[in-house]
Order: structure tokens, then sequence, then C-alpha cells
């Protein structure tokens, strides 16, 4: 029995059903698992202090490209529209090879470790020279991050009609067998679970209908979660409206893209009729504002879908199209945006970093995890607030008005991934020499 104590906290976040604070507060883990929490706690096992320290469940990624965090700043994207990145980057992209995305997949974990990240999603579409899936898998496994990679692809070309060169695109029968190899080996539906696998189609511009369908029906049998892009800005809705003849609401109901297992990213552009549609399946979203505004795609319409029961979590998306991953500043940017569309009451602080915890953890089917309770997943973000970004600050409680944006410590089923600011599971300034020395090459090589 590993047990832990979590010792006079200033401030607890719990996000539990009745969204708890509370004042002077300790918890205790057991075996990964949250045992007790309230005041006076005792243990026999490790005690860490948190005097000064504001604790929250660990924040949930729901939408992110882990190889992508090789290719950050590159100059012809920089002020692109997202189909003239896409162009810009493809081509370095396709010469990437397996430990192109393992190495990119342990820094770019590594880096939303230290933003309090605990659980992340990632999409992963496209495969050159060799890649599979558990180049990041691996990579998620070592550093000690709860994992839900998904297994993305792109099967229509240019040579076709669409988007992504055609050397990285798939057979849709190849894409499929190996949907089901990822899940057999390497999908654990257990509550404790540190890696479940989903199926995700790239985008509705670079797949078929086909495609669509039978994943869908795949991930059905199988029992496991879609993932997709969908609205992203006014480029895909016109895409949408000429290739398809409807919206993209409509695509995805018409092939099953709906309901609590799916969850697509940034919806941007979605209409009162989809979002309408969206809450009435349960079908979720993963909030991207960063990359929405880096892209010029638009403010996504976050108030309607909350107020309307649309199960929304937050992503920083990749690295390209974001250049960071630092999911507790993603959850400040979103609360920001939707007051510039909204006015300053339409976004507090607390309901931004609830979705930030429990609304991702929800839309990812986690439901053990995002909150503090008993009975819930050991993951834990404990943020030192005796700094000078919270000097002055009369609400600690309210970090994302006032506080760090790198967590003091980081536990995930009650290990400890970041320590006094520092990630202890890996060695992090290898990783990112390695990272850069890759970097460079692929640089010199276009």
């Amino acid at each position: 029995m590993t047990e832990l104590l979590i010792r006079n906290a200033d401030y607890l976040l719990t996000m539990d059903e009745t969204r708890r604070e509370l004042v002077s507060a300790e918890v205790l883990l057991r075996d990964g698992v949250v045992v007790a929490v309230g005041q006076n706690l005792t243990t026999e096992g490790e005690v860490i202090e948190a005097s000064g320290c504001v604790v929250t469940p660990g924040l949930v990624n729901t939408h992110h490209h882990l190889y992508q965090s090789l290719t950050r700043a590159v100059p012809g994207g920089q002020d692109a529209l997202l189909f003239g990145w896409l162009k810009t980057l493809y081509p370095i992209w396709a010469r990437f090879t397996p430990d192109h995305m393992y190495v990119s997949a342990q820094v770019g974990l590594a880096e939303l470790a230290l933003s309090g990240c605990t659980l992340s999603s990632d999409h992963l579409y496209m495969y050159p020279n060799g890649s599979r899936l558990e180049d990041t898998i691996h990579a998620a496994a070592e550093i000690g991050m709860r994992f839900q990679p998904t297994r993305g692809a792109m099967s229509i070309g240019e040579s076709d009609g669409g988007l992504p060169p055609d050397a990285l695109v798939e057979r849709e029968a190849a894409i499929l067998e190996d949907c089901i190899r990822v899940i057999d080996g390497f999908h654990d539906p257990s509550a404790s679970s540190m890696c479940r696998v989903g199926i995700a189609p790239c985008s509705p511009f670079s797949v078929s209908r086909d495609l669509m369908r039978d994943a869908a029906l795949l991930a059905r049998d199988k029992g496991v979660m879609l993932h997709t892009h969908l609205a992203e800005n006014e480029e895909d809705i016109a895409y949408s409206l000429a290739q398809f003849g409807c919206r993209p609401g409509q695509y995805a109901e018409d092939l099953g893209w709906v309901g609590p297992d799916v969850w697509h990213a940034h919806c941007v552009k979605l209409d009162p009729s989809e979002i309408a549609l969206f809450a009435q399946t349960k079908t979720g979203v993963a909030h991207c504002p960063c990359s929405n505004c880096r892209l010029g795609s638009g403010i996504a319409p976050l108030r309607a879908m909350r107020d309307a029961g649309v199960p929304v979590g937050l992503g920083v998306d990749g690295s390209a199209s974001n250049d960071a991953g630092n999911l507790v500043a993603e959850a400040r940017q979103a609360m920001l945006l939707q007051r510039v569309a909204g006015g300053a009451d339409a976004m507090s602080a607390r309901e931004a970093l609830e979705i930030a915890t429990r609304g991702g953890a929800d839309i990812l089917g986690r439901p053990e995890c995002g909150r503090i309770e008993v009975g819930a997943r050991a993951d834990i973000a404990i943020w030192d607030v005796s700094g000078i970004e919270s000097a002055g600050s009369w609400d600690p409680a309210a970090l994302l008005l006032a506080g760090p944006t790198t967590v003091r410590d980081l536990l995930v089923e009650g290990r400890s991934v970041v320590r006094d600011g520092q990630v202890v599971t890996i060695d992090l300034p290898a990783q990112i020499a390695q990272q850069n020395k890759l970097a460079r090459a692929l640089r010199d090589a276009i």
C-alpha cells in the first residue's frame, strides 16, 4: 500500500459535484486514489507540505498534435490561414521518423505537465517513414502522464482532390487494420488506465465519407472514443457546403459522429442548430482558443455551447499553430476571449478552470479524473501562490487572474511527475537538446 498526504494547503478547489472550496485543507491519497478530503488527516506515508499553495485537480488537455512541438514558429506558416499553413508544413512533417515522434511527444508532454496537466489526448494522423502510434505511447509511459492517444489518418491526397500530399495518405483498409492493432495492443478501459486509445480520422477534407462511417462503426464495436476536427474556420464551412452539400454538423450526424463517445476539435463556426444538436446528443467539443487566435479562425461560441449544455473541454492544439503547450495559460485565454465577445461577466476564472479540469475529463470519458473527491484518481496539481504572480491577490483561488503558470508539484496516479517545478521522471534537458538538434536538421533539409 502506498499512501501520501497533501497537507496544509491554503486553498483547495475540488471541482467536485458541488464545487467545494476548502481553506487549510488536506487530501489523502492511497494506491492512486483519493481516499479522504478535509482537515486534520493523518498518514504514516509520505507528506507533501502545501502551505502557501492552491491545490486543484490535474488539468486535462483534450486536443493536441504532439509531433508539432518540432515545428514551432516555422517562417512560412507564421502568418497563414489554416489551409495555407498546412500546405507549408506538410512537406516538413513528411520527413519525420519514429525518433521525431518520440522526442516531440516527450517534450510536448513535459511542457503540459509543467502547466498542471495530468491527462492529455493526442491526435496523430500521419505516419511517415515507419512512424507508429506507439512511438508516442511509449513516450507518455516513460514520463508518467495519463494518455489518450488517437489513431488518426488521412486517406485523400492532392491527386484525389484532398489537401495533404499523396505521400502522407494511407489506404483506408490499412488504416482500419492498424486501428484494430493499436486498440487491441494498448487500450486499457479500466478506471486506473494510463492509456486509452481512440479513433480519429483527421478531418472531413482529408478522408472519405466511407472512412468516417467505418471508423464510427469500428469504434463502437471496440468500445473506444471518436475524435476529429470540425467547423474550424470559414474555409472549413465552405468546403463542407461545396463537397457535401451540408454544414459540418449535419455531415457529422449523417455519418454517426455525434454522441457522448465523440468529441470534435475547434467547432469555432458551429451555428445555433449545430450547437443544439451537440447539446442534445452530448457530443463533446475541444476548445483551442490560442490556436484559433493564431490562425485567425475566430472566437468559438463557448458561452453559447456551455449555456446549451454542450460538453466542453480545453485543448492546446499542436505547437505549430499555438507555439506553446501551456494548458493553464490556455484556460486564461478561453476566459479572456469570451469576455471580449460577451462582456466582462461572460466567463469567470473559476468556470474556465472547471472547463480545464472536470470539463475535459468528462468529454474524454474519464469522470474519475478532473476532480478531487473520494474515489477519484490521484491526479493533482499544487500551485505555489507565494510568488510574484500572486502578490497582492485578494483571491488566491482565482489562479487564472493572478497566479503562476507553472506548477510546483504534479501527481499522476499518486506518483510525482513534477516536483519543485522540475520534471522528475525523464532527463528533460537532454530531450530538449535532442529536439533542438532534430529541428535544426529539418530546417537545414528544407
